[in-house]
């Protein structure tokens, strides 16, 4: 039993075909989750600038006269 499971560790080991995407998905979660901790903590300002920013529409477009 031993000796099957030290070859079916073996085959697995030796196997490279899910090597590219396990990259990928390290790679897309190294660059992620330090931006996803950026947003979160700065979450409050963020929140404060999009509504500033959404306010200046919303001004805009009361005071906006459409003339066909």
């Amino acid at each position: 039993m031993f000796k099957k499971l030290t070859n079916q560790f073996k085959r697995v080991m030796s196997d490279d075909r899910g090597a590219e995407g396990l990259e990928k998905i390290l790679l897309i979660g190294a660059l992620i989750l330090p931006l996803l901790g950026i947003l979160i903590y700065f979450r409050g300002e963020i929140t404060e600038w999009m509504r500033g920013i959404w306010g200046e529409v919303q001004t805009d477009n009361d005071t906006y006269q459409y003339t066909p």
